[in-house]
């Protein structure tokens, strides 16, 4: 097995671990955070939404991303902590406008530790509680 797939399957493991714990509800909704080698996503995400089919599924209240036109504009560059900063300061300020307060961290089996941490500071900063 290579490196790279070793590494991938380590992370998915222990975000399945994390997912088991954490459920984000209409209240306190899921702040999934998702970082890529050029990009960070982030979404807020309501897991006890119910489909047409009364299947369980999660439903993305809010979204952001390095991708984002505005973030993209005065980031450039979406791999650094300064874009992370600034999808965290817009993440914050699009769930406030969703009335979102309180959000529970799941930080996607990556440490918290440079983007991810940037991201989930500059969100605090910008009035969500975690």
């Amino acid at each position: 097995m290579k490196k790279e797939q070793k590494k991938r399957q380590d992370r998915w493991r222990r975000h399945k671990h994390i997912r088991n714990k954490l459920e984000g509800t209409l209240e306190k909704p899921r702040l999934n955070v998702f970082r890529s080698l050029q990009h960070i996503y982030c979404q807020i995400i309501d897991d006890t939404h119910v489909d047409k089919n009364e299947k369980r599924c999660g439903k993305t209240i809010v979204s952001c991303s390095t991708k984002t036109k505005s973030i993209r504009e005065k980031a450039g560059y979406g791999g650094n902590v300064n874009a992370a900063t600034l999808v965290g300061e817009e993440i914050a300020k699009l769930a406030k406008e969703k009335g979102i307060v309180k959000v529970a961290f799941d930080r996607g089996g990556y440490q918290y530790h440079g983007r991810v941490k940037a991201l989930a500071e500059a969100a605090r900063k910008g009035g969500l509680q975690f």
